[in-house]
């Protein structure tokens, strides 16, 4: 049964909740906070809700307090283990009826499907919709939003993904988060071939700038190499998206196979880019940046 839509999106009708306010979270929020809606935070170590406090956030005691105090939920969480649990187990449960919830973690197709059925039978919506661009997309509100669920209810929702970024409505439940995985999965091979291409030029004795600057406007010129070609050369891994996180991604996409369709897709380079990056965790990288995949082919190249 379709439950109806709460009243239209506006900064004066419209109650936020978000539930994961880390580097990606907290830009977003601080996003819908400057366009003047009424947002209502949630984070295991309230410490961390301070600066969006000092923008004017309220601070929930409980994931499900923040449900009831809202029309519109957004979740940013780490790992589809977290989804389950504070998503599917926690926020669904005490969602008010005709409420939406939003999650933008990378998380798994199948779990997608599971919270959009469990909130259809509590009367309310729900849409995946993971995003790419990192943590200066999140910051200029330059993100790609890429929404699975119902188009309708995306569509009503545009106005707060305006504030974010670009929404492209993809499919049905979970088709937001299969986009996310094949983002990823070019994400990481042109992270890849970056690497690669710089560790080459300096080895030949180029400018690793210059060379940057050569081939950007180019076939070689990517999103990529606009985001994380200054920080790769200039050795800076400050995360907007952990390295750790692409080891999970990938490994959805070279594992989906297995789990929703009887021919498992053979993906060699989203295998070699996901073996890169966990030896890259596994050598205590884990947390830094995805643009760090620049350590490991210089590590394997005795740099």
């Amino acid at each position: 049964m379709r439950a109806p839509f709460p009243t239209t999106i506006t900064p004066t009708q419209t109650r936020i909740g978000w539930v994961g306010i880390g580097v990606m979270g907290s830009a977003m929020a601080s996003r819908l906070l400057s366009a003047g809606y009424s947002v209502t935070v949630y984070a295991r170590t309230p410490s961390k809700a301070a600066p969006l406090q000092s923008k004017g956030a309220h601070l929930a005691p409980s994931v499900a307090d923040l449900a009831r105090a809202s029309d519109v939920v957004f979740t940013m969480l780490g790992h589809p283990s977290d989804v389950r649990q504070i998503v599917l187990e926690n926020l669904v449960p005490s969602l008010n009826p005709n409420s939406v919830i939003i999650d933008h973690t990378s998380s798994h197709p199948t779990l997608a499907k599971q919270i959009y059925d469990s909130a259809l039978e509590r009367h309310c919506h729900s849409v995946d919709a993971p995003v790419s661009g990192g943590d200066i997309g999140a910051r200029d509100g330059k993100l790609a939003i890429l929404a699975g669920g119902d188009e309708d209810v995306v569509k009503w929702l545009k106005p707060l993904f305006d504030e974010m970024g670009r929404v492209t409505y993809v499919g049905g439940p979970g088709k937001g988060q299969h986009c996310k995985i094949a983002n990823q999965i070019t994400t990481g091979a042109n992270l890849l071939g970056l690497s690669e291409g710089l560790v080459f030029a300096e080895k030949a004795g180029l400018d690793k700038l210059k060379f940057v600057e050569a081939v950007r406007g180019g076939a070689a010129g990517s999103m990529v190499m606009e985001l994380f070609g200054d920080r790769m050369i200039k050795k800076d891994f400050k995360p907007g998206g952990f390295a750790e996180y692409m080891v999970k991604d990938l490994g959805m996409g070279v594992d989906v196979g297995e789990e929703e369709r009887d021919e498992v897709m053979v993906l060699p380079g989203a295998a070699l880019t996901k073996q890169l990056f966990a030896s890259m965790v596994a050598n205590g990288g884990g947390k830094l940046g995805t643009q760090g995949l620049i350590s490991v082919i210089e590590k394997i190249n005795g740099s």
